[in-house]
């Protein structure tokens, strides 16, 4: 049993988007997104998929791609991105799927280990950064603590933490994000939303203050998930 994580999928099989525009790798992603899990993960692993999971705006829409994951081999947990218009009641999305959970404000077990995570935003050092930004950047902050907090309630000793937003980038380790983590004993961090070569040299990677963290952008992973642990 081991524990694996992809995030950013941008599966659209209800309306095809063409995701070839970001790059020549993005052909028929999907295929790759398949071929390379089904070679890679048994129903035994788990694999976490920090958001940007379908381009779909509701759930209508979405759920051919979510039944497309369902049928990958492994249990899969899942986290919303900002690209997730479709995710709604999280408590319809977890009564619909056996082998999927979709983790919001708490955690699941893994191994015992604690899974939490929360969405992430945009930093303040971001030059777009804004005052609606900062409104959903504080809201994320409580998320990401609510989180911690329930799997903290059972005494966890060891936390996997997922993200779609980096905690932290361009080599600016501190901030408001990375400081939570580090109140609870999170020992790993995954997390997507960065695409393209200039861009994935942003994001934090490697251990840094105790703490392992993952970029598992699809691209970046050449659309094979990767094992964390």
């Amino acid at each position: 049993m081991s524990l694996f994580a992809i995030g950013d999928l941008h599966l659209s099989g209800f309306k095809p988007k063409p995701m070839d525009i970001f790059g020549e790798n993005w052909q028929q992603h999907q295929k790759k997104i398949k071929d390379n899990w089904c070679k890679t993960i048994t129903d035994n692993d788990t694999v976490l998929i920090p958001g940007d999971i379908s381009w779909g705006l509701n759930f209508s829409e979405a759920k051919c791609d979510l039944d497309f994951i369902a049928n990958l081999p492994g249990k899969k947990l899942l986290l919303r991105g900002n690209h997730d218009y479709w995710w709604s009641s999280v408590s319809r999305l977890n009564s619909m799927y056996e082998n999927m959970y979709f983790i919001q404000n708490d955690y699941v077990d893994y191994d015992g280990k604690a899974v939490c995570g929360s969405r992430g935003w945009i930093l303040p050092n971001e030059h777009k950064f804004d005052e609606n930004d900062m409104k959903t950047y504080k809201r994320e902050l409580i998320r990401c603590r609510l989180s911690l907090e329930r799997a903290a309630k059972n005494k966890y000793d060891e936390i996997i933490f997922m993200m779609h937003f980096p905690p932290t980038i361009f080599g600016v380790k501190e901030n408001a994000f990375v400081d939570i983590l580090k109140e609870y004993p999170v020992k790993t961090v995954v997390y997507g939303h960065l695409h393209g070569n200039d861009n994935f040299t942003a994001g934090i990677k490697g251990m840094h203050d105790g703490i392992e963290y993952h970029l598992v952008s699809s691209d970046y992973l050449n659309f094979c998930p990767k094992k964390i642990m």
